[in-house]
């Protein structure tokens, strides 16, 4: 990473307060140890030194956990992910979409033994939604009105119910999401899950840096300016917290990763888990196609035979918008966020620092100093630091890429309006349900664009798939009003 001084700059510098460098009195009054002190001073923070004497036992501990080492070494550009050789790239083999007989059998046969758990990544806010609530907390069904939280755990549930074993239903929150999740949960009663097959954990959190000295901003008086380590904080979490060796222990040998924003993510699909069971695969992706070269989604490429996800920006000269002789993107593999991985593979990932290196990204953070006050900056003048989950893929040996059409499986929530917007999103449901009626025999009114002529919901527990509705009770003479296919199989109408 590139664009900002690797040492600070002279007009901007800040001493630390007296007493600091020689470990003096001063220091010791306040709760803060004299070797976490110096270390600070020692790497040009001093800066936070001088809020001690005016704040609350919570700052002295979050100084006392930060590694101001290895923040200063990621500054200088040290340590961080490199890209993989772009002039090495190739388009990866996918696997294409379709029935797969003996892959439905081996991940069905894996479901039952409940050798399968779930993770959903849930550390957003719904702040560009115009929420103050996680993003799982926004409803986003059709009809009914559930929230990403409700659907996703329907799911699972679900599967439970149609295998026999619930999968155990892991769930990444971050500071600004970890008690209100669980509190939701709670009031919801886990959507009827057992309580104790509902693993939450916290992913890490990481300080933003000043663009142009590397010191560590402050949000306000005694408190850091802190940002979640990155969906890649996933797999140190589980590490840390002990969650890989607790589901090993339970005999649970992969683990289905997605994130929350995706209300259409088949959740434990047997196909997909065993396609990857039968490959002996470490590290299995969904792959949908882009539908054009500006569409900002990562793209799956081969480098040196290793599996790669590269930024579809990031793609040299003209790879980006080369087509292949049928007319379609030649690098047009893109990466949903929807993965399975071997438990064993992320422990090693896990215990390998160099496997999962940090990102740097500039960042317009508002911040506090002794010097200003409070600043709300008109331009990107921090650096945040962050994990990515897929930086884990080049290590997977085997690893495999599944098509997944894009229609049925990708409808992300991201914006309050146009593009990934709820209404984009509620729409994507209905049409799903309409296609899963037509497949089986029932054929729903549509309009010009495809639509169904009312919006149509169904519940994960009435079918996970279009194999599991009960035609018997599907025909209707009134499609003209919303409606909901029920828990219990049967419709419900919303007018």
């Amino acid at each position: 990473m590139s664009g900002w001084p690797t040492t600070a700059s002279p007009s901007t510098s800040i001493d630390p307060p007296p007493g600091v460098q020689g470990m003096e009195t001063p220091i010791m009054s306040v709760p803060l140890s004299p070797q976490s002190a110096a270390r600070l001073a020692a790497h040009d923070q001093g800066h936070l030194l001088r809020c001690l004497s005016g704040a609350g036992p919570g700052y002295a501990e979050s100084l006392e956990s930060l590694d101001p080492a290895l923040l200063a070494s990621l500054f200088k550009g040290e340590g961080l992910a490199s890209p993989p050789d772009l002039t090495s790239l190739e388009p990866p083999p996918v696997v294409p979409a379709g029935a797969d007989a003996a892959a439905r059998a081996a991940g069905e046969k894996a479901l039952r033994a409940g050798q399968v758990a779930v993770v959903l990544v849930a550390g957003g806010q719904g702040t560009r939604l115009g929420s103050d609530q996680p993003k799982g907390c926004f409803p986003v069904g059709p009809v009914s009105g559930a929230t990403l939280y409700q659907i996703h755990a329907g799911k699972v549930l679900a599967l439970g119910r149609k295998y026999g074993n619930t999968p155990v239903f892991l769930i990444m929150t971050s500071a600004a999401t970890d008690a209100a999740t669980r509190d939701f949960f709670r009031e919801h009663g886990h959507f009827g899950l057992n309580p104790e097959d509902v693993w939450f954990f916290r992913q890490g959190e990481m300080p933003a840096v000043d663009r142009q000295t590397g010191r560590i901003l402050l949000e306000e008086p005694g408190k850091l300016f802190t940002a979640p380590d990155g969906h890649g904080g996933c797999l140190a979490a589980l590490s840390r917290q002990g969650w890989l060796d607790k589901l090993a222990a339970r005999g649970v040998s992969d683990l289905f990763y997605f994130q929350v924003d995706n209300p259409l993510v088949a959740i434990g699909d047997p196909v997909f888990i065993g396609r990857h069971v039968l490959a002996g695969s470490q590290a299995t992706s969904k792959v949908i196609y882009r539908r054009d070269a500006s569409e900002k989604l990562g793209v799956f490429a081969l480098s040196r035979g290793r599996c790669h996800i590269v930024e579809y920006s990031d793609l040299p000269g003209d790879m980006g918008t080369a087509t292949t002789a049928g007319g379609t993107l030649l690098f047009g593999a893109g990466n949903p966020a929807i993965h399975l991985f071997s438990v064993r593979f992320l422990a090693r990932a896990a215990a390998g620092d160099s496997l999962m290196p940090y990102h740097a990204a500039f960042k317009k953070v508002p911040f506090w100093s002794v010097e200003t006050g409070h600043v709300r900056p008109e331009t990107e003048n921090a650096v945040k630091f962050e994990k990515f989950m897929f930086d884990v893929l080049p290590h997977a040996e085997p690893w495999l890429l599944v098509e997944t059409p894009r229609d049925d499986e990708f409808a992300p929530l991201k914006n309050a309006r146009d593009a990934d917007s709820p209404e984009e999103v509620r729409a994507a449901q209905s049409r799903l349900a309409a296609r899963w009626l037509a497949k089986a025999g029932i054929r729903v009114p549509v309009d010009a664009a495809g639509h169904p002529a009312a919006p149509l919901e169904i519940s994960p527990l009435a079918a996970l798939e279009s194999a599991d509705l009960d035609a018997s009770r599907l025909n209707r003479n009134d499609w003209s009003v919303p409606l909901f296919l029920g828990p219990d199989g049967y419709w419900k109408e919303s007018r």
